[in-house]
């Protein structure tokens, strides 16, 4: 019975001096089960380039509806917030923004792989579609 008596072995007149850990245990490892599923969850999933090095980055402050970026790849591919885009879409999705906010900021990411025409080609389409204040990211030199 808990928080009963056992008498001297086993009788009814001894008092427990065991802890039962057993269901602290089984907490534990629910809790445990629970962190290791939901973390894959966490993890945002992201397109890994190599970002070049720059003594006099800045951070940019944002918005609170927070920039549009477009990634540049490699080997040419074009991601607007993390989605493969062609070229034709990319131009159509800069209009789009153009025409809801003339203000908006975007961040061109480019990997230092990356073709020069390609990331000029991309500030071009976002000039031509309106929009006037870009960002480029780059890794800060250490």
């Amino acid at each position: 019975m808990a928080g009963g008596t056992l008498g001297s072995g086993g009788g009814r007149n001894a008092a427990i001096v065991g802890i039962n850990i057993t269901p602290m245990v089984d907490v534990m490892l629910v809790l445990l089960v629970i962190l290791m599923v939901s973390a894959n969850w966490i993890v945002k999933k992201q397109i890994k380039i190599e970002l070049p090095k720059a003594a006099t980055g800045e951070s940019s402050g944002g918005k609170s509806q927070g920039p549009t970026t477009i990634l540049v790849h490699k080997d040419g591919g074009l991601f607007v917030d993390d989605k493969p885009v062609t070229a034709a879409e990319l131009n159509a999705r800069l209009v789009a923004l153009a025409a809801k906010d003339k203000e908006a900021t975007v961040i061109i990411s480019a990997d230092k792989e990356a073709n020069h025409g390609k990331v000029v080609e991309v500030m071009d389409a976002a000039r031509g579609a309106g929009l006037r204040k870009f960002a480029i990211t780059v890794d800060s030199k250490r």
